[in-house]
């Protein structure tokens, strides 16, 4: 059992997570308070810290040539600012009336306990992996951490085959689908919705659709997996569903995650309604005045519909750890809330949404309107312009904007950014039609198309009304 902090000058955080909210907490901590005031023992059980999980499909597909490129902070460098990092450690307890946590080392197998007067819980998200048969054959590979794409990585260099099939077509199916186009496979998609991309309204989902099979990727659309069968080898050679069978060489998940909150749940801390642990805006959690949380493992609001919801991107990850770090530290920071933006490619076709999708903005009773329109990222005569479409939903009488989908070539991804902002400030879609945006033919038409998408929101709304 490790020493505990209480009732000396020096306290004691334990961190549960070595990767974007843990060790940004971590580190955000050790600059508020020094190693004298704050001694800082953090747990990972992989062999990486601090990693953009974001680019393993680029490094996957050869666009990031080293893996060593993803890694913003090795644990040699987290160790050299006073934090004891306990790599390949896995804690599998948690004592909460006597503040400590049980961890194993997963070399030795050694189990010891460690006492804490703060704890942040970084657990993260672990990939959807549904109990079907040959699920667990060697050739299937998920891709959440850097020791899952070395592993991927490996198969393909020792597999003579060239057929790829991608399970699941949400931001990791369709970017697993580009990085094993550019490894020179085939490639099928084989997905359970009516449509990729299911973050986006069928209609947009359909766009990708045909984009990506204008790339040479076969899809797949409502096909529930049901086997993965091997060979005599015991290697995965197909993924099977009721209507077919698609042959493998190799197979990705992209079937999408969930928190991890196991060791939260066994605790009793507060689950919300998507398996996330529940924070206040200290990111504290709930009811438990010395636990934290952040990352992939929580829960977050979303300013638009009101309502919490599971959001695991490295962006929220890294500011929670912040705040949990400046909390923790002694200072004092929050974390508002979010509006769900996200944004992703597969070859050259930019995916972007951010806001309320058509079916999130029924399920919590609002009433929309929404306009779909087609534009060009540059104006129209300015050479090498690509078309776009941007769908936009406001809601009626207010006509406060709920959400934006772009779907496009070069230049369409992150025109998103423009609506997440309006959307963080509340703003209406005839308050959009003033925004003040830059200009250029190189860069826009004179009306920028979100703007275009918001006339068009601002006089359906008026219609209506």
């Amino acid at each position: 059992m490790g020493t505990s902090g209480a009732g000396s000058a020096r306290e004691r955080l334990v961190v549960i997570g070595g990767d974007a909210a843990g060790m940004s907490a971590a580190s955000q901590a050790r600059r508020l308070r020094g190693p004298d005031e704050l001694e800082i023992v953090a747990f990972e059980r992989g062999h990486f810290t601090s990693y953009s999980a974001c680019g393993i499909p680029y490094w996957v597909g050869g666009d990031v040539g080293d893996r060593d490129l993803l890694i913003a902070r090795t644990p040699e460098e987290h160790r050299a600012r006073d934090i004891d990092l306990r790599l390949r450690t896995e804690v599998t307890e948690l004592d909460l009336d006597r503040g400590r946590v049980r961890a194993r080392d997963l070399e030795s197998g050694a189990e010891s306990w460690t006492s804490y007067d703060k704890l942040v819980i970084a657990t993260g998200a672990r990939p959807i992996r549904p109990e079907l048969p040959g699920m667990d054959a060697p050739g299937v590979h998920g891709v959440q951490t850097l020791d899952d794409g070395q592993a991927l990585l490996d198969t393909l260099a020792r597999t003579g085959g060239r057929r790829a099939v991608v399970v699941g077509a949400g931001y990791i199916g369709v970017e697993m689908a580009e990085a094993m186009i550019h490894r020179g496979y085939e490639v099928t998609v084989v997905n359970r919705g009516p449509q990729p991309m299911a973050t986006l309204d069928p209609d947009m989902g359909r766009l990708v659709h045909e984009a990506m099979e204008g790339m040479g990727i076969t899809m797949v659309n409502d096909a529930a997996v049901t086997s993965l069968p091997t060979g005599d080898d015991g290697r995965v050679r197909a993924v099977a569903t009721e209507d077919g069978r698609f042959p493998a060489d190799v197979v990705v998940l992209g079937i999408g995650v969930r928190p991890e909150t196991d060791l939260a749940r066994a605790a009793g801390l507060p689950l919300g309604e998507h398996g996330g642990l529940l924070t206040d805006r200290s990111m504290r959690v709930r009811g438990h005045e010395n636990v934290w949380a952040g990352g992939d493992c929580v829960e977050v609001l979303d300013l638009v519909s009101g309502q919490q919801r599971h959001i695991p991107l490295g962006t929220h990850a890294n500011k929670h750890g912040q705040i949990i770090g400046a909390n923790v530290g002694g200072g004092y920071a929050t974390f508002p809330g979010v509006v769900g933006t996200a944004v992703s490619k597969v070859c050259d076709l930019e995916i972007a949404r951010t806001g309320l999708r058509e079916k999130d903005a029924r399920r919590v009773g609002l009433r929309f309107e929404s306009v779909t329109v087609e534009s060009t990222s540059r104006a129209g005569y300015y050479p090498d312009s690509s078309p776009m479409t941007v769908k936009m939903l406001a809601e009626l009488r207010t006509g406060r904007l709920l959400g934006v989908q772009i779907v496009g070539r070069e230049g369409a991804g992150k025109r998103v950014d423009i609506a997440a902002v309006a959307l963080t400030a509340a703003m209406t879609v005839e308050q959009m039609t003033a925004l003040d945006l830059g200009y250029a033919p190189p860069f826009s038409p004179v009306w920028d198309p979100v703007l275009v998408a918001a006339r068009k929101a601002t006089a359906r709304i008026r219609g209506a009304g």
